[in-house]
Formats: C-alpha cells, structure tokens, sequence
C-alpha cells in the first residue's frame, strides 16, 4: 500500500469523545482509541460506526494533558474482524497553535529514536 500522509504520524495515548455535528444538536458521545495523530488529521479505532464524510466534534487530549477541542472530518473506514472500526479522519478549521503543539511533539519524539 502507498503511503499518502503528507505530514509525520506520531502516536498519542489518550481518548477523543466525539459528537455528530449535523444531527440537531444530538450530543452523543463516544469514547474512541487514539492510534496515530498528525498536525492535520488522526487514526482511531471505535466500537460504534461513523459516517464517512461526516464532522463531528472532539476533544483530544495531548501528552501535556491539554485538551484541544477540535473538529474531525472521517474520510476513511476500515471494519476490522473484531467488531472494532478504524477510522481515519482529517482536522478541519485547528488552530496553527494547536497543530503546532502536536508537529513539536512529533519532532521531539523523531529526535529521541
């Protein structure tokens, strides 16, 4: 398979909770399983199916422990044997501060291999 990420992936431990952005207001939250995570976009596994194309909004949470409160756009799905979905999903509208925070960490974790 060719590799398409235009930016570095580095690997986060943490959680992102997620809402539909396009239902009313339907605040459904669910927890997801961070894999991988880029200045521009985020890999994730979940027990629950997302919509491809769909927005919706997040609150990721960095190796400082800072919640970035982002929104995700999923323009890849993958269903995996085990019940689990992975996703792929783009940030749409991040600050160059909060896409800055995760490109430095992805330096400095290059740095220390």
């Amino acid at each position: 398979m060719q590799e398409r990420r235009r930016n570095q992936r580095i690997e986060l431990e943490g959680k992102l909770v997620v809402k539909r952005m396009d239902q009313g207001g339907k605040a459904e939250r669910i927890g997801i399983a961070i894999n991988d995570c880029s200045k521009t976009g985020v890999g994730f596994t979940c027990m629950e199916r997302l919509e491809m194309g769909a927005v919706y909004e997040a609150f990721l949470t960095i190796w400082t422990k800072e919640v970035l409160h982002v929104f995700l756009e999923v323009v890849r799905v993958e269903n995996k044997q085990n019940g689990k979905f992975e996703y792929g999903a783009i940030f749409i509208g991040m600050s160059e501060m909060d896409a800055s925070r995760i490109e430095t960490y992805g330096t400095i974790q290059k740095m220390n291999e």
